[in-house]
């Protein structure tokens, strides 16, 4: 989800026993997003293990079956990275038929068919496990495998779709996988094909998430060591930093021009800051509040570059929350929250100008003919007196302590009782003076409107752990707030389309949005390629606030030695760095 990662180290002195080489040795260090540490390796994600440095590591060992990246300008896919040819549609819409590359396994087998066949059966048979599951969709919008040979395959479409979408949204997920060293239910077991019973997936499955889980047995489980992608595992620690080296197996068109590259996790903006002020990273970030030391690093051979994000940032309510989820359904609390959220002078002086403000589920950062007029015109400007207003009118009133109470509820909504306060939690991610002076102007704004906000901190592994789908009687649904976007809440693929995030019913709705319009708006915007669609999805769900939109941050204002090329930054936020060169 968040592009975030990271932990404990070289600010204090205390690393991960590795020494930090030069970008001249042909290896570059790369200072990972504050507060956070990559946790993921198997390229099948769940819920918890969503953060997009995960992803990005993984997809540089594991090909996937097609790669975008906006690089040139327009984001677009990239047949360098990706494991398969241009699809090949249907007149009818109805089917897609994909030819593999010429890729080999570390383990000395070609790439085949049957290794698309065995993510496909993993991820049908256990779909409300896998973090990319959203209902209608992938897997459920795929009727059929058909293996016309070892390198041709057909998947039949449950109906027509927009080609456009469904590469960039669907076809994206896919992810070939090593049948010949995975397929197996424990670590000594036999290979087969258990995959071909929905019993055997799932147990198979199972195996693999567990084998996952143990992260301090990645760099020596065999499981991770077969690859087809241009780099391999050196290094891989329960501290965060991760080591990859240049794959010398590696068969296809991108191969690794670095010998290594090696990702540095932080437990602040701050202690990073340190690092970089020493020479002690290639490619590392400022935050912005400390821009006016970019004259000192620029003189220090770095040259600074904002990377601009394809993304959305918000915090999503709990409308499953038995205490405030009564109150979130309610839309005018949700207009009166939305009211109390200052986002130019957020932008403007907490961000100092490295962030734009986001009014709806569109990416605004650059030009793009999905957004609404509604969206870019912001239909819930800063207005304390408006916010009040709403509350007021609706049966709240604002006692001695500054909180408003329910006083009157066959005014205040359906479930929300008289008496009931308007004090929310909202639980955030750590490391980051922005983040932190925004929920502190988050929290005294909406005390303006009589919104209690109590806020508790915590590292993005936990808030993202902590957040998770939830029915109303489940433990884990105690959450009511819940923040994950120092660097952007939710990246998104080529097709801005919010499936996943606003969906009834998907993995990462984490607040259990549901609503019949949006679901409707939304299936449009995949069966289509038309802009019109997205626009009236823009329109929709910026004016029926499913969360609270806050500014967008870039992804980071980067740090880069002059002596390192990594090309133009993805606003995709994936890196490349299999083209990273050194001089």
């Amino acid at each position: 989800l968040a592009v975030t990662a990271t932990a404990a180290l070289l600010a204090a002195g205390c690393g991960s026993g590795t020494s930090t080489q030069s970008a001249s040795s042909g290896t570059v260090s790369f200072a990972l997003p504050p507060n956070a540490t990559p946790n993921w390796i198997l390229p099948l994600g769940i819920p918890g293990h969503l953060a997009s440095y995960n992803s990005s590591i993984y997809e540089l060992l594991y090909v996937p079956l097609y790669s975008y990246n906006g690089t040139s300008g327009t984001v677009a896919m990239d047949p360098k990275s990706s494991a398969a040819n241009p699809p090949q549609f249907s007149q009818d819409g109805k089917s897609v038929t994909i030819t593999l590359k010429d890729l080999t396994w570390s383990n000395g087998q070609k790439l085949t068919t049957r290794d698309v066949e065995f993510w496909y059966n993993l991820v049908k048979a256990n779909k409300t496990k896998w973090g990319g599951y959203a209902k209608g969709r992938l897997p459920d919008n795929i009727t059929g495998f058909t293996a016309k040979d070892a390198k041709t395959f057909t998947f039949t479409l449950d109906k027509a779709y927009s080609p456009d979408w469904f590469t960039a949204n669907q076809l994206y997920n896919v992810r070939p996988l090593p049948q010949a060293a995975w397929d197996k239910t424990s670590v000594d077991g036999q290979v087969g094909d258990l995959d071909r019973t929905e019993a055997g997936a799932q147990q198979v499955f199972d195996f693999l998430v567990e084998q996952a889980k143990d992260l301090p047995s990645y760099q020596k489980n065999p499981l991770w060591q077969t690859v087809d992608g241009p780099f391999t595992i050196q290094e891989f620690t329960t501290g965060g930093q991760v080591t990859l080296a240049k794959n010398p197996k590696y068969t296809g068109e991108d191969a690794a021009k670095l010998e290594k590259v090696s990702f540095k996790p932080f437990t602040s903006a701050d202690a990073e800051f340190n690092v970089l002020q020493t020479n002690g990273l290639d490619y590392g970030y400022l935050a912005s509040a400390n821009l006016n030391q970019r004259s000192a690093l620029e003189q220090k051979g770095y040259r600074i570059d904002p990377w601009k994000g394809w993304a959305i940032t918000y915090i999503p309510y709990n409308f499953n929350n038995p205490q405030a989820g009564p109150i979130f359904k309610q839309l005018y609390v949700r207009q009166a929250i939305q009211h109390a959220v200052d986002q130019e002078s957020i932008a403007k002086n907490i961000w100092r100008d490295m962030a734009v403000p986001g009014y709806g589920p569109v990416p605004q950062d650059t030009s793009s003919p999905f957004l609404s007029d509604a969206q870019k015109n912001n239909p819930y400007p800063f207005d304390i007196n408006k916010g009040k207003e709403l509350l007021e009118s609706h049966g709240w009133t604002i006692g001695a302590d500054g909180v408003a109470t329910c006083t009157a509820p066959d005014k205040c909504g359906p479930g929300i009782a008289a008496g009931t306060p308007l004090r929310l939690t909202l639980l955030a991610e750590s490391g980051s003076k922005e983040t932190d002076n925004m929920m502190a102007e988050l929290k005294s704004s909406l005390s303006k409107i009589g919104v209690a906000l109590d806020l508790k901190q915590a590292p993005l592994n936990t808030v993202l752990g902590q957040s998770k789908v939830c029915a109303p009687d489940q433990p884990e649904c105690s959450w009511q707030l819940s923040f994950f976007g120092t660097q952007g809440s939710w990246y998104f693929p080529a097709y801005p389309s919010g499936e996943r995030i606003f969906g009834t019913g998907a993995t990462s709705n984490l607040g259990s949005y549901t609503d019949a319009r949006a679901d409707e708006l939304i299936a449009a915007t995949t069966s289509t390629a038309d802009a019109a669609s997205m626009k009236a999805y823009s329109e929709y769900l910026t004016q029926q606030l499913p969360v609270i939109w806050l500014p967008n941050p870039v992804y980071q204002i980067s740090a880069i030695k002059k002596n390192v090329t990594v090309g133009t930054q993805d606003p995709l936020a994936s890196m490349q760095p299999q083209r990273w060169t050194t001089s």
